[in-house]
């Protein structure tokens, strides 16, 4: 009798419990991730995926992502950030400049000869924002922002040597602040997201692009240019172009307690680092896919880039004057900005400073 109730209360327990443990066994999230880049891409491959990859792990399984690359769930580049914002999809990778004007603060990482290398710039770029431009992403949650390697020149029949020789040409520009540099180096700027360079390049819409070597294949610059310009390490990167990952903030909100902390601890400065790290180490494959088809490759070096630098510091004082009008100290922002810059280059190791290797 007393076995026969022991088995009774054994068995009651184990049923109470039951549905608790069955509860926490369907608290499994799945994330939709959106972004426009190609699924053959260093960033697609190296980045993103990686990036999904680990947080499924961490998680146990209980973290599941829907990948989407080249805007396979509709709508077009310049929508994406708020896509995330509005929920229709949970997380997204996006240019903050593709909304012109939307996001100014953060623009000071696109400024002229600003970065030094990607891994630093973009931890510079991740504690700015936290520090001085704490609301400029209110509406999502962030998870990392990041800069590309240095971006340079590809032209289809011209090889750009000094700042006169872009005189007329129709350029590509990725942001508000890289396409008015276009335009007082003396090119014709044009603005547009990356899908967008191959048609551009092929109809002859414009007749060249400033991009970064990595990204190069995966939009067929090399194949569909002659020549490539790149700037000495010794003169300074021309560019970079910001990125944002973002989370809906109510998708976020929404997560258990512990997968909260996977998302947290794939996100931040760190996090931020290694994307800018990893995007800048596909500049080596980039350039070699232009080697490979026998381009021809111009660095251009310290003494000429002053010529770049003197026209192209317009866009610094321009943008400092459009802070201030907008109630922001330009001056101020810019200051913070290079402080911060030159404090994660000097922590960063020895080896994020140095150039793609050339072939």
């Amino acid at each position: 009798m007393i076995q026969r109730r022991t088995l009774l209360k054994s068995t009651a327990a184990v049923a109470l419990a039951a549905p608790a443990l069955s509860g926490l066994a369907q608290q499994t999230v799945t994330l939709k991730f959106h972004t426009f880049m190609s699924p053959l891409s260093n960033v697609w491959l190296n980045m993103h995926k990686v990036w999904m990859n680990k947080v499924e792990q961490e998680s146990g399984g209980r973290i599941k992502f829907e990948a989407y690359p080249a805007m396979q769930l509709g709508g077009t580049p310049v929508q994406l950030y708020d896509q995330a914002k509005d929920g229709v999809v949970d997380i997204v990778w996006t240019l903050p400049g593709n909304t012109a004007g939307r996001f100014p603060r953060i623009e000071v990482f696109e400024l002229p000869f600003i970065m030094t290398h990607a891994e630093a710039t973009s931890k510079a770029y991740w504690e700015y924002v936290q520090t001085v431009a704490t609301d400029e992403f209110k509406d999502t949650q962030v998870l990392a922002l990041h800069v590309h390697g240095p971006g340079m020149f590809h032209t289809k029949d011209k090889q750009i040597k000094t700042a006169a020789d872009l005189k007329g040409l129709k350029m590509r520009g990725p942001t508000r602040q890289i396409t008015k540099m276009l335009g007082y180096l003396g090119a014709t700027p044009v603005g547009m997201p990356l899908p967008g360079i191959p048609d551009a390049l092929s109809k002859g819409t414009i007749d060249g692009a400033a991009i970064p070597w990595e990204v190069v294949p995966a939009v067929k610059v090399n194949e569909l240019t002659k020549f490539h310009s790149e700037f000495d390490p010794a003169a300074g990167a021309l560019y970079t172009t910001t990125f944002v990952m973002a989370m809906n903030k109510a998708k976020y909100d929404s997560l258990p307690a512990d997968l909260k902390k996977i998302i947290d601890n794939n996100s931040g400065l760190a996090t931020s680092g290694w994307l800018g790290k990893v995007q800048q180490a596909g500049d080596v494959a980039g350039r070699q896919s232009a080697v490979d088809r026998k381009n021809t490759i111009y660095t251009i070096p310290p003494t000429d880039a002053q010529e770049f630098k003197r026209k192209a510091n317009l866009v610094e004082v321009e943008w400092m004057q459009d802070m201030n009008k907008r109630g922001f100290d330009g001056r101020k922002l810019l200051d913070s900005a290079r402080a911060l810059i030159e404090k994660h280059s000097k922590a960063a190791p020895a080896a994020a400073k140095t150039a793609p290797k050339k072939a």
